[in-house]
């Protein structure tokens, strides 16, 4: 089958780039005839703030990948559509944010003006975004209805796009979300011994719930611990800076704001007794793999597919999302004497196999 798949890939930074890509390394382990549309200018600086790409690949690259889209070339997405018609037998336009959705109707109503065309999959990250704005859900109803097929990553991302969709189309796929890790060289050798030290690692925004972990970590941990919050802060450190402040952690949180590099992510773990992940709410998310990929336990919250990840007393301790009381608990009960290490022992890295195996199955699936 010929494969084309529409979204970030190298020099875009993070998990989605990693996923499209190896994605299309698996896909075309498989025998099938794959390609990767990537983007040129994927976001307006207004939409993404952040630092959208980097300089060294994270993973290996996909000689397949065209990077030619641009937000502000429509002309660019219509072609594109149009010379996919010709070139594939399968399109899947990954979705992330309502931001691609322009382009991705423009590269449907390029598909749609020859008279065959390939099947089309929208695989969606997120159906919705976790901090909606008022355009996302007519976007993402415009998008789903005009597809051949979805994918989503978790059931009740699944029932999310179910209402979204035309009563006569097809339920969404779902497909679990495979490991998409970056290439560290693994964990870093260290002694055995408490680091009296937690981390909480990726994009700071209201819906990962560090503000609740600061206030857990005032409540329920250790006056003798401390925490390194790394990441894009997406609206700035100050208003987390004034709320350690105001807790009385100021001397014991550390907000280190910008992007981080695989490179520099072993001696991160290294340093911390246990990753925390304080969500209100998920999808899906590589921290757990990519924590135990460097021997650390989690402490996270039920949300999303967090749990599925973590075997609670075993490699991590679980919590309820948004639930301060109950994180502050957890944050004890890590701490208890010798749970730091029985929870470190028990970790072990994922075998991606068979985790990519049934997600292409499901994936295929859906076409």
């Amino acid at each position: 089958m010929r494969i084309t798949l529409v979204g970030p890939a190298h020099p875009y930074k993070g998990g989605g780039a990693r996923h499209t890509t190896e994605l299309a390394h698996r896909l075309s382990a498989r025998g099938h005839s794959t390609a990767i549309e990537s983007w040129h200018a994927q976001y307006p600086s207004l939409l993404y703030p952040g630092q959208q790409t980097i300089t060294d690949p994270e993973a290996e690259t996909f000689s397949g990948t065209r990077h030619r889209l641009a937000w502000y070339r429509p002309d660019g997405w219509w072609r594109t559509g149009r010379r996919l018609a010709r070139r594939s037998d399968l399109v899947v336009l990954t979705l992330f944010s309502p931001a691609q959705i322009p382009a991705y109707l423009g590269i449907l109503a390029g598909l749609c003006s020859r008279r065959e065309r390939a099947r089309v999959v929208a695989l969606c990250h997120n159906v919705l975004p976790h901090e909606r704005r008022s355009a996302d859900v007519s976007l993402t109803r415009a998008l789903l209805r005009r597809v051949d097929g979805i994918v989503t990553h978790s059931s009740e991302q699944a029932l999310l796009a179910r209402g979204l969709l035309r009563g006569d189309q097809a339920d969404p796929v779902v497909a679990s979300m495979p490991p998409h890790l970056p290439e560290t060289g693994g964990a870093v050798e260290q002694p055995c011994g408490e680091r009296r030290h937690l981390l909480f690692l990726g994009m700071v925004r209201p819906y990962k719930g560090v503000d609740l972990l600061l206030r857990a970590m005032a409540e329920g941990a250790p006056d003798d611990v401390t925490l390194t919050v790394a990441g894009e802060f997406w609206g700035g450190t100050e208003e987390l800076s004034a709320l350690a402040e105001e807790l009385g952690l100021g001397g014991r949180v550390k907000l280190r704001d910008g992007y981080v590099p695989a490179e520099e992510l072993p001696e991160l773990f290294a340093g911390a007794d246990a990753a925390v992940l304080p969500y209100r709410s998920a999808t899906a998310t590589q921290n757990v793999w990519m924590a135990h990929e460097h021997g650390v336990p989690v402490i996270a919250t039920r949300a999303g597919t967090l749990p599925d990840h973590v075997r609670e007393g075993a490699d991590g301790l679980l919590c309820e999302p948004g639930e301060v009381e109950d994180l502050a608990r957890a944050l004890r009960e890590f701490y208890t004497p010798g749970m730091p290490e029985k929870l470190r022992g028990g970790v072990r890295p994922v075998d991606p196999g068979p985790h990519w195996d049934a997600y292409v199955g499901r994936l295929l699936s859906s076409a």
